[in-house]
């Protein structure tokens, strides 16, 4: 079954799929052991899913959630978050998803901007929620899922025993209506709300589609659960695996291979943190990942070594896709990993950037000059020619409009053209190359203007990655006693149980860098013991806070 690109609900695809293949397996999700030591999943078919989204949806209606209330959803992947969240796009609810790994401090003051009307959580969110008081003014109806906290609300479980078991039908809504809020993870600043139109998360589902081929009856290992909503939209099972999503990188690749085998999995949606413990845990077990069709990595570019460790254990002609984007805008590109390795990953280790592919089809991208200043409308005769780095510009029907009440972030970050449509800045740095791909040089933000002229972090990063007992480096930029001039700083953090003395490593890594001009006058190094890094990617690193270690460690 194919759903049609005009049908601008996602969920009203669920019904669709229901009725096509009734005894598909839609969601599962692990849940424990048995007594014999198997693993155990709670399932349901796509019957089973549709039914609990229209019961959820009658649900929630009786309490007084409508059409255009903002609902926060802050419940773990599990089989109530895929019925609530379908109710919730069938009802025209938009929910608010605020990643958890973002702090207590930014979840509040997200949260506030929001000013949600209903929110629904599992016991510690509704306690935390108490606790910190978090949009306490605007917060008028309250769901538990699990057992009841203290104070006023309902029971998710009562509710649904009370619920009609009947068809909901799904809103047909207007393509710009607000479909939800999605937080951005604040990497480069404070967290916005990006305003997602019910049209965008219907192209994404339709380029997802046809660009990577998924087919119906295909078995996704769902690692990260806005994309595994997409699953039934696809035609695809999402398989829940026994991990913490908001922290990758601590999960245990064995669980995950092993999720993969039980249900033959065909493709896996994971962050770069992931793709690097799955190749470490298929390299050390010669394990070959015989079900999957591909794999997709998204949040940051996975490394190039992540993907040399996981590429030998992929079936033949089976490959990771990196895909490029940002909650505003995704996806932008593609580009996979033999290609990467055969063709890109040499010039990435020698300053080139990082090739992200070249844009999906339908996506527009375009490099202008690197400023900080607001764009009020587009200027073609702006746009660099190839080769020519600045900043990347994107547009195309998965391009989100706004931000929620931040006017002067959206006024900094879109740009409207003459015929109405809008362009998104994506605050990365980067270039077209002459075939036409995208290579990726850094954030924008965190550039260094040094004495010898501006300096981007990937690509310099890029060559001290190359020494053997480096993990990652990160370059950031010092205040001097000249206006406009930093001083360019190369943190090191070396892999786990690495031995080397200071002193020997630094001059390694000044002879790293004297190979290529621009980073030839990069020679203050500091030894860090772990990068802050955010939770989900494990990949983003916090430079911010680094430049500030880093200013008080050279006083």
């Amino acid at each position: 079954m194919s759903p049609l690109p005009d049908l601008q609900n996602v969920a009203a695809w669920l019904p669709r799929l229901a009725a096509a293949q009734p005894d598909a397996l839609a969601v599962a999700v692990a849940d424990g052991y048995d007594d014999d030591g198997r693993r155990r999943y709670r399932q349901w078919t796509a019957a089973e899913l549709e039914a609990q989204s229209n019961r959820a949806a009658h649900a929630l209606m009786a309490i007084g959630i409508r059409e255009g209330t903002r609902t926060v959803l802050m419940v773990r992947p599990s089989l109530p978050f895929f019925a609530l969240t379908f109710a919730l796009l069938k009802i025209g609810a938009p929910p608010v998803f605020v990643d958890p790994g973002i702090g207590v401090a930014h979840l509040g003051q997200c949260l506030a901007e929001a000013e949600p009307q209903a929110f629904i959580g599992i016991p510690k969110a509704h306690l935390a929620r108490m606790l910190f008081g978090w949009a306490k003014r605007s917060l008028e109806i309250f769901v538990s899922v699990g057992p009841r906290v203290f104070g006023r609300g309902h029971r998710l479980e009562h509710l649904m025993k009370r619920a009609p078991a009947t068809t909901f039908d799904p809103i047909q809504p207007d393509p710009e209506q607000c479909a939800a809020i999605l937080f951005t993870s604040g990497a480069t600043g404070v967290p916005k709300g990006v305003v997602t139109p019910y049209r965008v998360f219907a192209a994404q589902v339709h380029l997802l589609r046809e660009h990577y081929g998924i087919t119906p009856g295909e078995r996704d290992l769902a690692t990260f659960p806005l994309f595994a909503l997409f699953g039934p939209a696809l035609g695809m099972a999402a398989i829940v695996p026994e991990m913490d999503a908001s922290r990758p990188a601590e999960a245990e690749a064995a669980k995950l291979v092993a999720a993969i085998d039980d249900f033959a999995c065909t493709n896996m949606f994971a962050s770069p943190a992931l793709i690097d413990l799955v190749g470490r845990h298929c390299e050390r077990d010669r394990k070959v990942l015989t079900s999957l069709r591909r794999v997709i990595s998204a949040g940051a570019p996975a490394s190039t070594l992540a993907l040399q460790r996981l590429q030998p254990w992929l079936p033949d002609g089976v490959e990771v896709w990196t895909s490029y984007g940002a909650t505003e805008a995704l996806p932008v590109s593609s580009f996979g990993s033999r290609a990467i390795l055969a063709e890109t990953a040499d010039v990435t280790a020698r300053g080139g950037g990082v090739c992200v592919g070249p844009p999906i089809a339908g996506i527009e991208v375009s490099i202008l000059p690197i400023t900080d200043d607001p764009i009020e409308t587009w200027d073609p005769a702006r746009v660099l020619a190839p080769m020519t780095r600045g900043e990347i510009v994107v547009r195309g029907p998965i391009v989100t409009p706004e931000y929620f009440r931040r006017e002067a972030s959206t006024r900094a970050a879109k740009i409207r053209g003459a015929d109405g449509a809008i362009y998104h800045r994506m605050g990365d740095v980067g270039y077209l190359d002459q075939e036409g791909r995208l290579w990726m040089c850094g954030r924008k933000a965190h550039r260094v203007e040094t004495a010898a002229g501006t300096r981007f972090t990937l690509p310099c990063e890029a060559v001290f990655n190359r020494h053997p007992l480096v993990r990652r480096t990160a370059l950031v930029g010092v205040p001097t006693t000249r206006p406009g001039v930093q001083r360019p700083v190369v943190c090191v953090e070396l892999e786990a149980g690495a031995r080397i003395a200071t002193s020997t490593l630094f001059a390694e890594l000044r002879a790293l860098g004297s190979e290529f001009e621009h980073t030839r006058d990069l020679d203050t190094f500091l030894l860090h013991p772990a990068f802050p890094v955010d939770a989900r990617h494990n990949a983003k690193i916090f430079r911010e806070r680094l430049a500030v270690w880093a200013e008080q460690k050279l006083r």
